[in-house]
C-alpha cells in the first residue's frame, strides 16, 4: 500500500444499521473518516502540539448499494490531485472479498496554519509522500 492508494478495512456493526435494515448513510462517511485519519497517521501528518495540520475541506458520497450486517467494507482512497496546500482523493467503498462498489466519493484535504486559520503550502517532503 502506498500513500497514493490507501485502504482501510472496517467491520459493519449491528448498531450501524438503520430502521430500514441497512447501513446508515452516516456510517459511510465514518468509514471515509477512518481511512483519512489512518492515512494522516501513516504519513505523520497528525503531530500533537504542531502549529500546522490537515483539515477536511470537502467530502461527497454517492450511495450505490445498501450494505447489511454482517459485512466488512474496504475503503480505498486514491490521491488524484496535489495542489499548493490541498490534496484531492477519489474514494471507493467495496464489500470485502468482491469488487462490488457500495459507495464512491471524493474529498479535499487542506494543510492549514492553526493560528491564522489560513491554508499553508505543503512542504517538499510532504509533497513527495503523496506521489509515492
Amino acid at each position: 500500500m502506498s500513500a497514493r492508494v490507501f485502504e482501510v478495512r472496517s467491520e459493519v456493526r449491528w448498531g450501524d444499521m438503520d430502521a430500514f435494515g441497512h447501513l446508515n448513510n452516516t456510517v459511510y462517511l465514518r468509514f471515509m473518516e477512518d481511512a483519512r485519519i489512518a492515512w494522516f497517521r501513516t504519513l505523520d501528518l497528525l503531530v500533537e502540539g504542531s502549529d500546522h495540520g490537515p483539515i477536511l475541506a470537502r467530502v461527497e458520497c454517492d450511495f450505490r448499494k445498501p450494505v447489511t450486517y454482517p459485512a466488512v467494507v474496504i475503503t480505498r482512497q486514491t490521491v488524484t490531485r496535489v495542489g499548493r496546500s490541498s490534496v484531492g482523493h477519489d474514494i471507493e467503498l467495496l464489500l470485502e472479498g468482491s469488487d462490488e462498489l457500495v459507495a464512491t466519493g471524493k474529498s479535499v484535504i487542506v494543510w492549514i496554519d492553526y493560528a491564522s486559520g489560513a491554508s499553508a503550502p505543503w512542504t517538499d517532503p510532504q509533497r513527495a509522500l503523496f506521489s509515492v
